[in-house]
């Protein structure tokens, strides 16, 4: 039986890969869709999260954002040259992307400072320690994890699950109408880029995965791949609820504020 994959479908159809990976697909499914629907970018989609929890999630996201080119760069140093085909699809397509994920990081430091978020609080890190167990596991998986998991976990689960979120967010321009006219283009330009340039990301990512893999790759190497994927969607939520549960803190008292004018 022939156990090279080579894909003839569109790149961004599932039906365009092994029957393992649409199953890994449908089996990530849900904890994906806790990620990109998520109360917290629904409220950022409405301009309705507060500025405190605005500047949480900023400065926590920081270093996913600042040190993915470095998980990347981790990848690229476990292939070598014409080894295997899914070794050195990997190796053009990290080698190209590395420097677009360097250009993504400035973007991320115009959307803090449009919300008064300084270079220097991203660098400080005063958040909670649970808004960096996303980032420790990004850098886990890319330099202890074999090619294929790391590039599962990050560029095929983050960067997946981040283009859809942000097209969420950028779906309505009422965000975008909240920044001044003249700031607001270069505020917008990660939320734009990954709305929209990013898309084809995560399935190249799927297309390396399978290339790597085969058709029938072993029921251990998919448990891990699914396992993966879905802890990096898990490490997104959790970092998404710490930061509702800020913003619940803060909007509590204004209710009950609210209440009690109401009742006097």
């Amino acid at each position: 039986m022939i156990d090279t994959f080579n894909r003839t479908g569109p790149l961004m159809e599932a039906a365009s890969y092994p029957a393992w990976a649409q199953q890994l697909i449908r089996d990530c499914s849900e904890s994906k869709r806790r990620v990109v629907g998520h109360e917290l970018y629904q409220r950022m989609r409405d301009n309705k999260l507060s500025a405190k929890t605005m500047r949480q999630y900023l400065i926590g996201g920081w270093p996913v954002v600042e040190q993915f080119a470095l998980y990347m760069a981790q990848n690229l140093t476990k292939t070598r040259f014409a080894r295997h085909p899914g070794e050195d699809m990997a190796r053009r397509w990290l080698m190209r992307n590395i420097r677009v994920e360097l250009n993504h990081a400035d973007y991320w430091v115009h959307w803090s400072r449009a919300h008064g978020v300084s270079l220097e609080d991203l660098q400080a890190q005063q958040v909670a320690p649970e808004l960096h167990a996303l980032s420790h596991w990004c850098w886990h998986t890319s330099s202890s994890d074999s090619l294929i998991v790391a590039i599962a976990a990050t560029n095929y689960a983050i960067e997946g699950a981040t283009g859809e979120w942000s097209a969420l967010v950028c779906s309505t321009g009422v965000y975008a109408a909240a920044f001044p006219e003249e700031d607001r283009k270069r505020a917008m330009k990660w939320l734009k880029m990954h709305a929209q340039y990013d898309d084809a990301h995560p399935w190249e990512a799927l297309e390396i995965i399978c290339t790597l893999a085969g058709m029938n790759p072993s029921k251990a190497l998919q448990v891990e791949l699914r396992q993966a994927v879905c802890k990096s969607y898990d490490y997104m939520y959790l970092f998404l609820e710490r930061c509702m549960q800020l913003e619940l803190a803060v909007k509590t008292p204004v209710v009950r504020e609210r209440m009690a004018l109401a009742e006097s």
